[in-house]
C-alpha cells in the first residue's frame, strides 16, 4: 500500500476525526468554479485512489444552467461525451460536517492518453504558480466574499447596514453552523461582517499557500450554499442582485515570498512591478475576474467597484489596493475587481500571470491614485461588458500564453456562449420598458 492509499484509507475510516465515511463526493472544479463529480462508496474511492476512475468529458462543456456547450468539437456532446480519467488528490479529502458520513475530495482530470487536462481550472492555476516559482517566488493568497443570504420567504436576513454589530447577529444560526463545517474542511474563517446591502454578509478566510488558497475558496462556496440550504436559507454569490444596491465582490489578496520572507515588503520594487503587470493585463483578465453578463452590473461608480485601471495605497476605490504594514508579513496586494461569481482558480491564475509578467519585465507602475479613482477621467477604462472583456482577452497574447493557449481558446468559447445566451434572451426589463411604447 502506498502512502497516498494509506492516507485515504485512514481518512475514510475516520482516523482523522471526521467520522467513518459512507460516501465520498469526488469532484473537479468546472469552468464556472462549481465542483462537479460523483459520490463514491469507500471501496470505490479507494479503487479510484489506486487506479483512477472515469467521468464524462461533458463536465468540461456545460454552461451554468447545465446545458451542453455545442461549440466544442473535441469533447462534450458533439464528440459523444466520452470518458476522461480522474485521479483523487487524497490530501484534499475532508468531511462534510453538515452531512454525517459524507466527505469531499478534489480530483485531477486526465485525457484518455494519460495527459493532465490543460483545460481544468486547477491545472491552469498550477501553471501560473509554477511560473512564479520560476521567478523564485511562492504565493500566499486569500479570498473574501460578499454573500447575499435570504430566508425561506426570500427576505434578506439583514436590512443592509454595513459593519453593524447588531445586524450581524441576524446571521448567527448560519455562522454557528458554518464555523464547524469550515473547520472540518480545513478552511479557517477569519472574520464576518455585514455590508451595505440587504442580506449582504462579507466572509474573510485565512491566507493559504498556492493551490490551497483557491481550494479553500471553492470549498467555502460549497459549504456556504449547502449549510444555508440545510437551514432553510438561500445563499447567493451573484455579482449584482438589485439595481441601486451594492453588489457582491470576491476580492483577492496576494503576496509573494522568497526564502521565508515577504518579497512585497522589500525595497527592490518587486511589489510595484507586480502591480504594474496586473494593471497592464487587467482589461483582458477581467474576462476571468468578471466572467458573466451579470458581473458588469456590479462594476459601476459609487459602489467601491473599480471601473478603471488604477492602484493606490490603502485606497479602496482603486482596482488594486496596496496594503503596507509595520509587520512585513502583512504587506500585500488586494485586487478589488473580481466579483463573487468568479471561479477562484481562474481569478487567482489571471492575477498571478499578470503579476509574474510585470515582475519578469521589471515594469514600474504609474503614480498611485489619491481620492476616488472612479472620478479620474485620465485613467484607462476597464471593460464594462462581457463582450468588451472578451475582445480585450482576445487581444492580449501575453496573458493568453501565460494561461495556456489551448485553455485560452477553450475559455473564450465558454464566455462567447454566455454572451450568445444573453443576446438571445428577452428580459422583464425590456418588456416593461418597451412593450407599450413601441
Amino acid at each position: 500500500m502506498t502512502e497516498v492509499e494509506a492516507m485515504a484509507g485512514a481518512a475514510l475510516a475516520g482516523e482523522d476525526g471526521g467520522g467513518e465515511a459512507e460516501f465520498v463526493l469526488l469532484g473537479i472544479p468546472d469552468v464556472n468554479g462549481a465542483i462537479r463529480g460523483k459520490a463514491l462508496r469507500p471501496a470505490a474511492f479507494e479503487a479510484a485512489v489506486r487506479d483512477g476512475t472515469v467521468v464524462t468529458d461533458l463536465l468540461l462543456a456545460l454552461d451554468p444552467t447545465d446545458q451542453p456547450i455545442t461549440d466544442y468539437e473535441r469533447f462534450g456532446i458533439r464528440s459523444g461525451a466520452g470518458d476522461i480519467l480522474v485521479r483523487p488528490e487524497p490530501d484534499t479529502l475532508r468531511p462534510l460536517a453538515w452531512r454525517f458520513g459524507w466527505q469531499v475530495c478534489l480530483a485531477t482530470p486526465y485525457w484518455p492518453d494519460g495527459r493532465p487536462c490543460e483545460l481544468a481550472s486547477r491545472e491552469v492555476l498550477r501553471r501560473t504558480l509554477e511560473a512564479m516559482r520560476g521567478l523564485g517566488l511562492e504565493v500566499l493568497a486569500a479570498f473574501e466574499y460578499e454573500i447575499r443570504v435570504y430566508d425561506a420567504a426570500e427576505r434578506p436576513l439583514s436590512s443592509g447596514i454595513s459593519y453593524s454589530v447588531g445586524e450581524v447577529l441576524r446571521f448567527d444560526e448560519l455562522i454557528a453552523r458554518l464555523v464547524p463545517a469550515l473547520e472540518q474542511l480545513g478552511v479557517e474563517l477569519g472574520a464576518v461582517h455585514t455590508e451595505a446591502g440587504p442580506g449582504l454578509l462579507e466572509v474573510n478566510i485565512a491566507a493559504r499557500h498556492g493551490l490551497r488558497a483557491a481550494d479553500d475558496a471553492a470549498l467555502l462556496k460549497l459549504a456556504v450554499k449547502e449549510v444555508a440550504t440545510s437551514l432553510g436559507l438561500r445563499a447567493s454569490f451573484l455579482a449584482k442582485t438589485v439595481e441601486g444596491e451594492e453588489g457582491s465582490s470576491g476580492h483577492v489578496h496576494l503576496s509573494c515570498w522568497r526564502d521565508g520572507e515577504n518579497a512585497f515588503a522589500g525595497e527592490d520594487g518587486l511589489l510595484g512591478s507586480a502591480v504594474a503587470g496586473i494593471l497592464e493585463h487587467l482589461p483582458a483578465a477581467s474576462l476571468l475576474l468578471n466572467p458573466t453578463v451579470n458581473s458588469y452590473k456590479r462594476l459601476v461608480p459609487g459602489f467601491f467597484a473599480p471601473v478603471n485601471a488604477s492602484w493606490g495605497l490603502e485606497n479602496r476605490s482603486a482596482a488594486v489596493r496596496v496594503i503596507r504594514s509595520d509587520r512585513p508579513e502583512r504587506a500585500r496586494i488586494e485586487c478589488r475587481r473580481p466579483g463573487a461569481d468568479a471561479n477562484p482558480y481562474l481569478a487567482l491564475a489571471a492575477l498571478l500571470a499578470a503579476a509574474a509578467d510585470g515582475i519578469a519585465r521589471g515594469l514600474e507602475p504609474p503614480p498611485p491614485v489619491a481620492g476616488d479613482a472612479a472620478e479620474r477621467e485620465d485613467l484607462p477604462l476597464l471593460p464594462a461588458s462581457l463582450e468588451a472583456a472578451l475582445r480585450a482577452f482576445g487581444e492580449d497574447e501575453g496573458l493568453r500564453s501565460a494561461l495556456g493557449d489551448e485553455f485560452a481558446d477553450y475559455y473564450a468559447v465558454s464566455r462567447a456562449w454566455e454572451l450568445k445566451a444573453w443576446q438571445a434572451a428577452v428580459s422583464d426589463w425590456e418588456r416593461t420598458r418597451y412593450e407599450r411604447a413601441v
